[in-house]
């Protein structure tokens, strides 16, 4: 059972350390840490993933700003309870994680098999493509869940508007961030990051 789990939830980094990595939380002994992986697209856009990481494996040996790394792990999402509301926090739980080498090009692979939660919403970006916003349910242990959001462009999005709740689909994308704009009830416009995972193929599981 926890082989499979492995597979329905995979996630494949490398690239830029861009910040210390700060205290998040301590659990059964283990002290676990957050810090920002930067991602190079090929469109020259930096996304900025954010990355939970045990002092047990990383033995000592914080990873600095401007290290080049790979992580391999789990894209895991929790609820939290911030400006009077809940909000869904994503991050990437690392399980594996060693240098890289500088040469080798940043790397975002993210392997996700689950069920939509949600019906998809289908809509069109201003310059004209079809969107389409997917909920996913992934299963792991302990009967526990992660909701990750996910986004489809073209004909993918097309496809995928026409699934049901409760379909079991494979994914496969990028785990990326994308600055937004809010107006709180002040009129302040505060920046937020939001953080989803771009689809490259969707199939449905028989």
């Amino acid at each position: 059972m926890e082989n499979h789990l492995e597979i329905t939830n995979q996630a494949e980094l490398s690239g830029l350390v861009l910040s210390q990595p700060e205290f998040s939380h301590k659990s059964y002994g283990e002290s676990f840490y957050i810090f920002l992986l930067g991602i190079e697209r090929r469109s020259g856009y930096q996304d900025q993933i954010r990355i939970l990481i045990s002092d047990h494996l990383i033995c000592d040996e914080f990873p600095t700003p401007g290290q080049r790394v790979c992580v391999q792990g789990q894209i895991r999402t929790y609820n939290e309870f911030a400006e009077g509301r809940n909000k869904l926090n994503i991050l990437v739980f690392a399980k594996e994680f060693f240098p890289a080498e500088t040469e080798e090009e940043d790397e975002n692979h993210i392997l996700l098999e689950g069920y939509l939660c949600k019906p998809p919403m289908v809509r069109v970006s201003p310059l004209g493509r079809e969107i389409c916003d997917l909920m996913l349910a992934v299963n792991r242990m302990y009967n526990k869940s992660d909701y990750i959001p996910c986004i489809a462009w073209g004909r993918n999005a097309r496809y995928a508007g026409t699934l049901d709740v409760g379909t079991k689909v494979l994914i496969q994308g990028r785990i990326q961030s994308r600055e937004y704009r809010k107006r709180d009830e002040e009129g302040e416009i505060t920046i937020k990051t939001a953080y989803e995972v771009s689809l490259l193929k969707i199939d449905v599981c028989v």
